[in-house]
C-alpha cells in the first residue's frame, strides 16, 4: 500500500498535545489570561458604578486627622518611617526595590524551567518562593498601616478599641553602636556565607559577583519583616544607631 505524502507545511501542522498535565502558553495559557483580566475588568467596572469611593469630609485646617494615612497603595511606604530613617524609607529602600525587580533576569540567566508555572517548576521553588514572600511583604506593610495603625501611629490589634488613646512609645530602647554593627555584620556574614557553603553549584552558576548582588538583595529584603519584628515585640527603635543615619 503507498504511502501518501504529506504535504502539510510547518506552519499548518496542528499544534502537538503536551503530556503529564502541561499546556502551551500559546494560545492555551494566553487565552485564559485574557479571559480573566476581561472578567475582573467587568467586576471593577461594576463595583465603580453601584458604590462610592470611600472620601472623607473636605480638609480643615483648623484640624489634622489622628492619624493622617497616605492613600492605600502609598502607606506601606509611610510604615516602613515607624522602622527606618525618612531617607532610609522613603528613597532608599524604594530605590532598591525598583533596581532589584530589574536586575533579576541579568541575575537568573538559566534557561532551566523558563515557560513553567508553578510552585514545582522544575527545579525553582526556593525562586518562587522568595519572590512571592517579596510581594506579599508589601501588602503585609499595607494591612499593618491601614488597619492597625490607630491614633498617634499606635498599634491597635483588632480586638482593641480605637477611642482609647494609646500613650506614644516610652519603652524603645535601641543597643550600644558596637552590638549593633557586630549584629548586622554577622548578620550579612552569615547570610552570604552559608547558602555559598550550602548551595555550592550557585556560585558556579551564577559567578561571585551576581551570587554576590543577588544574596544581598535577598538579605536586604527579609531584614525588613525582621526590623519590624524587633520594634512591634522587642520594642528595639534602631538596630544601629550613628551620627549620620540609623537603621
Amino acid at each position: 500500500m503507498e504511502k501518501k505524502p504529506n504535504n502539510t507545511s510547518p506552519e499548518q501542522s496542528p499544534v502537538p498535545e503536551k503530556e503529564n498535565g502541561e499546556i502551551w502558553t500559546f494560545p492555551d495559557l494566553l487565552y485564559k489570561e485574557f479571559l480573566a483580566m476581561g472578567i475582573i475588568l467587568v467586576v471593577l467596572v461594576i463595583w465603580g458604578i453601584l458604590f462610592d469611593a470611600p472620601l472623607l469630609e473636605m480638609a480643615n485646617p483648623a484640624r489634622s486627622e489622628n492619624p493622617a494615612k497616605a492613600a492605600w497603595y502609598f502607606v506601606g511606604l509611610q510604615e516602613l518611617l515607624v522602622y527606618f530613617d525618612p531617607w532610609i524609607a522613603g528613597v532608599a529602600l524604594p530605590i532598591l526595590i525598583i533596581l532589584g525587580l530589574a536586575v533579576i533576569p541579568y541575575l537568573d540567566t538559566t534557561r532551566y524551567g523558563m515557560g513553567y508555572y508553578g510552585f514545582s517548576g522544575r527545579g525553582r521553588m526556593i525562586i518562587t518562593i522568595n519572590f512571592i514572600f517579596g510581594f506579599l511583604l508589601w501588602w503585609i506593610l499595607i494591612i499593618i498601616g491601614e488597619y492597625l495603625r490607630g491614633p498617634n501611629w499606635q498599634i491597635y490589634w483588632p480586638w482593641e478599641d480605637w477611642s482609647v488613646t494609646k500613650p506614644m512609645e516610652e519603652t524603645l530602647w535601641s543597643p550600644s553602636p558596637w552590638i549593633g554593627v557586630c549584629l548586622i555584620g554577622g548578620y550579612f556574614i552569615l547570610g552570604l556565607t552559608v547558602p555559598a557553603l550550602r548551595y555550592r553549584w550557585l556560585i558556579r552558576s551564577m559567578g561571585t559577583v551576581r551570587y554576590l548582588i543577588a544574596i544581598v538583595l535577598l538579605l536586604l529584603m527579609y531584614a525588613i519583616p525582621i526590623k519590624i519584628i524587633l520594634r512591634i515585640f522587642f520594642h528595639i527603635r534602631y538596630v544601629l544607631i550613628t551620627p549620620w543615619f540609623n537603621i
